[in-house]
């Protein structure tokens, strides 16, 4: 008796195949003495479409809502039918006596693997494989060590209680949105408060109104220093007052008032997670989270040098630490080996800031793997990406950055005068990392670093000159990717209950896994817009979060459902509670738009006329570029931007070549000026008017 393997990517299961000397080619699986090797496409079954449930669901009306049904129901995803009908044929072989579920292991690869098994009527025992990397020796570790599959049970009821949430909330206030002003509006549990939080961001940077204020700076020779007052703070925002501290300073003496040493240490970072690590690509290199994302996959499945990307943890569990020093060896080559080699010299005694037991889930930091290491076999961008996840890695094991800090406070005339310097001791993690000398900000209240010569206490200075500097008050910075998924990933500034804040440390708004997809939707729906590396909303973002529920909006809802997801995966949540607090939300959230006595106005609006009812299309993203779509829903002509049923590309186009033909006609001779004469009259004749 053989036991059935299912993998999640054609990809994925080759390698467990060849692991398993599984040879035997055949189509849509591979065959070996003791093992079937098969594989998804990702999703093969998906929930139902509101028409499978009833037909009138098929058009879109505003009281035929909610749609809630009295259990979900599965299908089959047509397009890669074939795959799944290959493993449903499988599972009915009399010679497979269980199946081990190898797709990815978290909540996503647990519903892709069981909802295939439920739609497939799989009623033998079935084990789980669970690892977090991808190398052969993983494999078949892995296989020696499978778990109960029935030990997954509350990780798949957080799944399937994930998806019914989104069905049930984003189906039913996306037609509802549609419906009310017939216009193409969606709506979602985690994509809506995204949005919001960069809606709200954009009204406060519009509502700022900048404030000048200035600061003094005085140059002793030895250093410079920068006026503080009683408060710490520099920033003047009466001008008499900082030509008054002028005044009283020019050309004047001060004495050290103050040498303060103070030694500092800077512990080592936290190794990568998932979001730090998009969160860094992005800063650096101006990676989007999903391009981040793709790279890390291709090194984990691909290359097999890190471990599994989607997770949400940066520590270790003590039982990786007896491999740290062969994934070091593995990693010893240039431009890394001088950076491995006193690592090696000496026992490895890492501390709790890298491994910590209790927060580990279900995987840990993504690091490097044992797989020998060819940088010549990557790509550019892999290289960058490995190259972060390489050096945190190593930086987590070196010591301390450590450095003694200096200050020194001049008074001058009554008035004190602060200067910081530092003198590094042990460059420790430092010396590993990549990272570029940050910038002094000019806007920051700390005070900027320079190198100081010994001072003593009582020292007399003379003050050589002095500088007045002016500067305004800055609007908060627009969301870029990185700090867009800090705040996805820790919304509880945003939440006012301190209760539910307190709460929500560790959860957020989606998922590691999830976050980048949020991000990547809310571009392709037109909701917002990349301008350089900032997030910045679009009106029909900016007027959908006018049109939404306020439950819907704001983090709060959402932080609830992920922390009560979070707890149903550990066994501590109510599937049935939850969903019966969905269901009551759909309601609630329904009810508010139908209420709604707001106004949509399309932003995209074209000069090109819809062929059947005559209205001016819409220009919108589609999934195979841009569409251009009638505006009233009820007349649903769609039609590829590149061209018109003339041929015209846009009607910018048109013009542009009816022209032509105008000019063209009028410079032959007098034929040819009355058909130019007529075709314009013919063209004036079709202008659209205001009335339009």
């Amino acid at each position: 008796m053989k036991a059935l393997v299912l993998a999640e990517k054609p990809s994925v299961a080759r390698e467990i195949a060849r692991v398993l000397k599984c040879g035997s080619k055949n189509k849509g699986y591979l065959e070996g003495p003791q093992y079937v090797v098969t594989w998804a496409l990702g999703h093969l079954v998906t929930l139902a479409e509101p028409d499978d449930y009833d037909h009138k669901y098929k058009e879109w009306r505003l009281e035929d809502l909610p749609m809630l049904p009295a259990s979900m129901k599965l299908k089959v995803i047509r397009q890669t039918s074939h795959q799944f009908q290959v493993i449903r044929n499988l599972m009915k072989r009399h010679d497979l006596k269980e199946l081990v579920i190898a797709t990815d292991a978290g909540r996503e690869g647990e519903l892709v693997a069981r909802w295939i098994m439920a739609l497939a009527n799989w009623r033998k025992p079935f084990k789980r494989l669970w690892i977090s990397s991808q190398t052969d020796d993983a494999i078949r570790e892995g296989f020696a060590n499978l778990k109960a599959g029935t030990s997954y049970n509350n990780l798949y009821d957080a799944a399937v209680c994930r998806a019914e949430a989104d069905w049930l909330i984003g189906l039913n206030v996306t037609r509802a949105l549609t419906c009310k002003f017939n216009a193409q509006l969606n709506a979602g549990r985690v994509q809506t408060p995204t949005l919001a939080m960069i809606v709200n961001r954009e009204e406060e940077i519009k509502k700022f109104v900048p404030v000048d204020y200035w600061t003094v700076r005085a140059d002793f020779g030895d250093y410079f220093a920068d006026w503080r007052g009683p408060d710490n703070n520099g920033r003047i925002f009466n001008y008499a007052r900082a030509e008054d501290i002028a005044a009283k300073i020019k050309g004047r003496q001060g004495v050290v008032k103050d040498v303060r040493i103070e030694s500092k240490s800077e512990p080592v970072p936290l190794a990568y997670d998932l979001t730090e690590l998009q969160r860094d690509a992005n800063r650096r290199y101006g990676f989007s989270a999903q391009k981040t994302l793709s790279l890390l996959q291709d090194l984990y499945e691909q290359h097999k040098l890190v471990t599994y990307p989607r997770t949400d943890s940066r520590y270790i569990t003590s039982d990786i630490v007896p491999t740290l020093a062969s994934r070091l060896k593995s990693i010893s080559v240039a431009p890394y080996a001088e950076l491995v080699k006193p690592l090696l010299q000496k026992p490895l005694q890492p501390t709790k800031r890298f491994v910590d037991n209790s927060k580990v889930a279900d995987h840990h930091a993504v690091i490097p793997t044992e797989q020998p290491l060819r940088l010549t076999s990557l790509k550019e961008d892999e290289r960058k990406i490995y190259d972060l996840i390489v050096r945190r890695f190593i930086a987590v094991l070196y010591p301390p950055y450590r450095y003694d800090q200096t200050t020194i406070i001049t008074a001058v005339n009554g008035e004190n005068f602060y200067a910081r310097g530092k003198v590094v001791k042990d460059k420790g993690w430092r010396a590993v990392t990549s990272k570029p000398a940050e910038k002094d900000d000019p806007d920051s209240e700390a005070l900027p670093e320079q190198t100081l010569t010994m001072q003593k206490k009582g020292d007399i200075k003379q003050v050589k000159s002095y500088k007045i500097n002016k500067s305004k008050t800055k609007p908060p910075a627009r969301y870029n990717e990185a700090t867009l998924l800090t705040a996805m990933e820790s919304p509880g500034k945003f939440i006012e209950d301190e209760e539910l804040r307190e709460s929500m440390k560790g959860s957020g708004l989606g998922t590691p896994a999830t976050r980048a997809e949020i991000i990547e939707k809310l571009l392709n729906t037109s909701y917002i817009e990349r301008q350089g590396k900032e997030l910045v909303p679009t009106s029909k973002g900016m007027q959908l979060i006018k049109l939404v529920a306020p439950a819907l909006k704001t983090p709060e809802l959402t932080a609830q459902w992920e922390q009560r997801l979070s707890d149903i995966a550990r066994g501590k949540g109510s599937k049935t509670e939850f969903m019966a607090d969905i269901r009551k939300n759909a309601i609630e959230l329904v009810k508010s738009v139908v209420a709604d006595n707001a106004v949509y106005k399309a932003d995209n609006i074209t000069r090109t006329k819809c062929p059947v009812c005559g209205k001016y299309l819409l220009l919108v993203n589609g999934k195979r570029g841009k569409m251009l779509v009638c505006q009233d829903r009820a007349c649903g002509h769609r039609q590829p931007e590149k061209q018109d049923e003339f041929g015209y590309k846009s009607s910018k186009h048109a013009s542009r070549v009816n022209q032509r033909l105008i000019d063209q006609y009028s410079d032959q001779g007098s034929v040819g000026q009355n058909l130019g004469d007529l075709l314009k009259a013919a063209l004036q004749k079709e202008k659209p008017t205001e009335k339009d």
